[in-house]
Parts: C-alpha cells; sequence; structure tokens
C-alpha cells in the first residue's frame, strides 16, 4: 500500500515571505485575481544566485513582492536562473522581466517557449471568428454567448511581460544542475502541452508544477486554437507515466496549494477521479446534450459564471476523449452546436 498524502508545511508563507522547505529551498506564494487566488514559486540557491522556478503574472503588484522578496528572503543574490514549467502566465509571467532586467538565463521546453512567444503577438479587441463558432460548437449559454461576443477576450500580452530572444531548452531525459542537486526532466501533458517536471536525482524532491497537484486536479481545457484536441487522453497517459517515478517520500512541491508527500497516492487518486467522472459523463449522455449541459456529471457542484469558461473547455475536453475512445457520437445542431450521445 502506498503511503497517504501529507503535509508536512501547512503554514503558508505570506506576501513577501518564503518558508524554508528542504536546504537552500525557499517556498513563495504570488497572489493570482482569480478563484484560485495564488501561485507557489520556489527558490533554489547556488554558490552564484538564485534559480527561480516559476514567476506570476506580470502586474504591478507581482513586481513590487518580488523586490521586497530579492531584498528580503533572497538576500539580494541575482537570481541566475528562471525556469518556466509550461506557458500558462500564471507561471510565465515575469520571465521575460527576469531575463531582461536581471540578466537570467530562462530555461523550459521548446513548446511552452514557442507559445508563450507566439500568444504575447496575438492581442484581441474582441473575440475573433474561430472562437465564436468554437464557443457556439460547445453549445455556450445563448445570453453569455451575446455577452462576450462584444467583450474584449483574455489578452497574453496584458499580463506576461515581453520575452526577448534565446532560452535554454529542457527536454524528456534532460538533466540539469542547480540548487546543489541534479534534476531528470519528465514531460507531462494534458494541462499544458510538454509541461516539465523536475525531479532531484537523490530521491528528495519533485518540481510538479501544475501537473502534481495534491487537492485539487489542472484544468483539462480544449480551445478553439485546437477544437479536435484530447488533453484527457494525454493527461492520463502522462499520469501513468509519471507514476514510474513517484515514491512515497518525495516532497513534491507544487504550482498551487500546500507541498506534500505521498506522491504514488495521489497519482493514483489523479487517473481514478477522471476515469470516473468519464463513466459519469457518459452515462449522463443516455440523453443527448450539448457541452455546456453536462457540467453536473463532470464536476458534482454548481458552476459560478466566473468558472463557466474553463469549466465548458473541460467539458468539452472529456467529451472529445469520449469521442476518441468511440464512447460516445456527435451531430450538428442548426445553430452549429454538437449534440452528443452515448453509443447505444
Amino acid at each position: 500500500m502506498s503511503a497517504p498524502l501529507k503535509f508536512p508545511f501547512p503554514d503558508i508563507p505570506g506576501e513577501g515571505e518564503a518558508i524554508e522547505v528542504a536546504k537552500g529551498v525557499l517556498w513563495m506564494r504570488l497572489p493570482l485575481p482569480m478563484a484560485l487566488d495564488h501561485v507557489n514559486v520556489f527558490a533554489f540557491e547556488d554558490d552564484d544566485g538564485w534559480t527561480i522556478v516559476d514567476t506570476g503574472f506580470d502586474t504591478g503588484k507581482t513586481r513590487r513582492i518580488w523586490e521586497k522578496l530579492l531584498s528580503g528572503p533572497l538576500g539580494g543574490k541575482p537570481v541566475v536562473r528562471v525556469i518556466v514549467t509550461h506557458h500558462h502566465p500564471d507561471h510565465v509571467g515575469l520571465a521575460g522581466w527576469f531575463q531582461r532586467d536581471h540578466g537570467a538565463k530562462l530555461v523550459t521546453t521548446r513548446t511552452a517557449w514557442l507559445f508563450s512567444r507566439m500568444l504575447l503577438l496575438d492581442e484581441q479587441m474582441v473575440p475573433v471568428d474561430e472562437t465564436i463558432a468554437y464557443w457556439q460548437a460547445a453549445g455556450m449559454d445563448p445570453e453569455v454567448l451575446e455577452k462576450r461576443k462584444t467583450e474584449r477576450p483574455f489578452n497574453y500580452a496584458d499580463i506576461v511581460a515581453d520575452m526577448p530572444l534565446g532560452f535554454n531548452r529542457i527536454k524528456e531525459g534532460s538533466c540539469i544542475h542547480f540548487g546543489g542537486r541534479d534534476w531528470n526532466v519528465h514531460i507531462g501533458n494534458g494541462h499544458a502541452p510538454e509541461h516539465a517536471t523536475l525531479w532531484s536525482t537523490d530521491g528528495e524532491l519533485v518540481i510538479g508544477g501544475d501537473q502534481l497537484l495534491a487537492t485539487i486536479s489542472p484544468n483539462l481545457g480544449v480551445y478553439a486554437t485546437e477544437p479536435e484536441a484530447d488533453p484527457v487522453g494525454e493527461w492520463l497517459e502522462a499520469c501513468e507515466r509519471l507514476s514510474g517515478y513517484a515514491t512515497d517520500t518525495q516532497l513534491v512541491l507544487p504550482g498551487h496549494k500546500l507541498p506534500f508527500t505521498g506522491l504514488p497516492t495521489r497519482m493514483g487518486q489523479l487517473i481514478q477521479n477522471h476515469h470516473h467522472a468519464l463513466d459519469r459523463l457518459e452515462a449522463f449522455l443516455e440523453t443527448p446534450h450539448v457541452a455546456g449541459d453536462c457540467f453536473p456529471p463532470l464536476f458534482k457542484r454548481k458552476i459560478g459564471a466566473g468558472e463557466y469558461g474553463l469549466a465548458l473547455v473541460e467539458a468539452v475536453g472529456h467529451l472529445n476523449h469520449l469521442l476518441h475512445e468511440g464512447r460516445v457520437m456527435r451531430t450538428k445542431r442548426e445553430d452549429g452546436a454538437w449534440i452528443w450521445q452515448k453509443f447505444r
């Protein structure tokens, strides 16, 4: 039997503060203006300076907190390296600032870097036609759809600093040294393409990003950029593969919530939870539904307005997986919405 989850550091660091979770390893938190109201960042000390893992959004508030951290817990030593686990803005937002203003080297996967650079250029005043068509295909609530058609959508450049050319690539099987340790890189997928996780060769620490979280599951969404994608299938494959590296005693440093031990147990939970959600969804589709109807079997709770967008793309993600597995079929309604139904 695998060991249960444990949380050896139940007290969270305050704003501008850090908690040492291992020798030379600091855990810090930065605020996010959303339901998931924080992102974890970590600093690893070497003789020549610090390696930072993930960065938070690029906002004036976040920069001020970083200045406080740099002069306080980090003792004024330089940041020589920034490792970005994946391209989402709460993780990469200030990577370019550390590069340009602090002279740090950026280390990330090729896909994360390319996505970041691409999305920085994709500024939109209103949703493009392809996004509206995707929302219609998902059966977005008509009132929500009409409102969103005229709203300025989220733009990556609003909260991600400009990124100068050049980065250091890591990939599956890479080994890098920082914080007095050697780290093996293993790649996850599903939540973000080519998501880096890093495993210390001494067996003590795992940098999990959003791939390895203890009490929540990351969003597995489908977007207009790749409407036929199967992030749930990619996620399940990654969980099964990464489980082979997990031990009961590793301290996992996640992108959100608390550091934890008991990773094999958690990997089993993550896999099981999504299989159960897929089974509930398949049963729900005994009666035909659009993706926007499918929140109850997937989430088992009421979805508020602030969560609606993420819930919708995750519903499409699970429906696409059932379609790829041949467990459901779909037909297009006159208004462009896909109607999903279980094979009888």
